[in-house]
């Protein structure tokens, strides 16, 4: 049976069509890697997260392409905190990345993936001394945040009487707008080449590299080349004072996804990731380092890299209409487990076809807060109880900052590249978060 859509008279206002065309809704996602998404909600819940392995490699391996065509050292590391998942690591590890941590939990996660010590990056302004020796323990590269970390980090290795590997986060003015000055030493002010020289002078710090992260979600490449070029200057002037060649300069991370931004206007290129590869290749080369001395590219993109490659896929739970006859529609994932929506326009689409009637909707979660809403103006077509809408681009960090918060979360599956389906998560019951 066909579903019913009252007539209904509207005001029909148009203007001039962007680079883009007009405004127009998104064909329905009706499977997911050639499984339909109704049959993977009847059999795993609403919501639920699904990740595509396919996707995931595809994205890893065309980065890698991208910028080894134009530099010939490069070293992807994966950003844990971005998704944390073991599965979803060990595909980025198997596809070439070392593994970036920001804490002792997912360096604990790192080593259980089977990484080496020198296979991971050890970032963050909060290493405690436990950390600190189990890094050292495990032979792991530790990028040094502060002065209070590097006095620590000197004191035990001079009781331990062992050498570890380290660099030091820079932060740097880079014409971004907001620079995060809160992370590292300072360029401008000498700080970061203060903490060369004590790390030089120490006996049993050795210093490997140097690495920035200037911002997240970058629309403009320009940042980027400002910072390689300070970054280059950097590893020349190190390299001139002290006679240290660099194994390698971190340029970090903060390339955007295809997200849109609600703070972006409609007609706002985000930059694919060649545009971010040819501005910082481009000033790597044409810094002044000698052939057999020229450092690895890291790089620790995270978001780019798994955004489109998970689905969340969530059932209808009414609808209504507001004093004015705006249509509302309530669904089963709120705010807590789609923790983007607050800053990102999240595309979301129906799973099955409808007809071409669509119109302008409000999409609420199930919370009971007024400010559960994962997206204030969509185009959707007339939607009943129980049917079911994707919302697209969801892999960075709605999986790791999700909230046990009034429902239950949701299972987490993968769609493998031959057609199977891991369980990557259970469902949340009430006797697993018996706390």
């Amino acid at each position: 049976m066909e579903q019913y859509e009252r007539p209904s008279i509207k005001l029909i206002s148009s203007s001039l069509p962007s680079k883009g065309g007009q405004k127009c809704h998104n064909s329905p996602l009706v499977d997911i890697e050639g499984i339909s998404t109704t049959e993977l909600v009847k059999q795993y819940g609403s919501p639920l997260f699904v990740l595509s392995e396919k996707q995931i490699r595809g994205n890893i391996k065309e980065a890698k392409l991208v910028f080894n065509r134009l530099y010939p050292k490069v070293q992807f590391a994966w950003s844990y905190k971005t998704n944390y998942f073991d599965e979803v690591c060990k595909i980025f590890h198997q596809e070439g990345s070392i593994a970036e941590v920001v804490s002792s939990f997912e360096l604990d996660k790192a080593i259980r993936n089977g990484m080496a010590g020198n296979k991971i990056i050890f970032n963050g302004p909060n290493k405690k001394k436990d950390d600190l020796l189990k890094a050292i323990k495990h032979n792991v590269i530790i990028h040094i945040d502060n002065f209070d970390e590097l006095f620590l980090l000197e004191a035990i290795t001079d009781e331990l009487e062992t050498t570890v590997q380290t660099a030091i986060r820079i932060n740097m003015k880079t014409g971004a707008g907001n620079e995060w000055e809160r992370f590292g030493f300072n360029y401008e002010n000498k700080d970061a080449l203060s903490a060369v020289q004590k790390i030089v002078n120490s006996k049993y710090l050795k210093l490997i590299g140097i690495h920035c992260h200037i911002g997240t979600f970058m629309l403009s490449t320009t940042p980027y080349k400002v910072a390689t070029q300070k970054m280059a200057q950097f590893a020349q002037q190190i390299k001139k004072e002290f006679n240290i060649s660099l194994m390698y300069i971190d340029m970090g991370g903060g390339f955007a996804s295809q997200n849109a931004l609600k703070t972006a206007y409609n007609n706002v290129s985000i930059p694919q990731i060649s545009d971010y590869a040819n501005c910082i290749t481009n000033e790597l080369y044409n810094a002044d380092f000698v052939e057999e001395e020229r450092p690895t590219l890291v790089l620790e993109t995270g978001r780019a890299l798994i955004d489109n490659a998970a689905t969340l896929l969530a059932s209808v739970v009414s609808t209504k209409r507001n004093n004015a006859g705006h249509r509302m529609l309530t669904i089963d994932a709120g705010v807590n487990l789609l923790y983007t929506s607050f800053w990102y326009n999240h595309d979301i689409v129906p799973t099955k076809p409808y007809s071409d009637f669509y119109e302008d909707t409000t999409v609420y979660g199930p919370l009971c807060m007024n400010i559960d809403v994962i997206r204030e103006s969509v185009l959707l077509p007339a939607l009943t109880k129980n049917d079911v809408v994707a919302i697209m681009n969801v892999g960075a960090y709605n999986m790791t900052q999700w909230m046990q918060f009034i429902n239950l979360r949701p299972a987490v599956i993968m769609v493998r590249e031959d057609g199977t389906i891991s369980v990557i998560k259970e469902r949340d019951t009430t006797a697993s978060v018996n706390y």
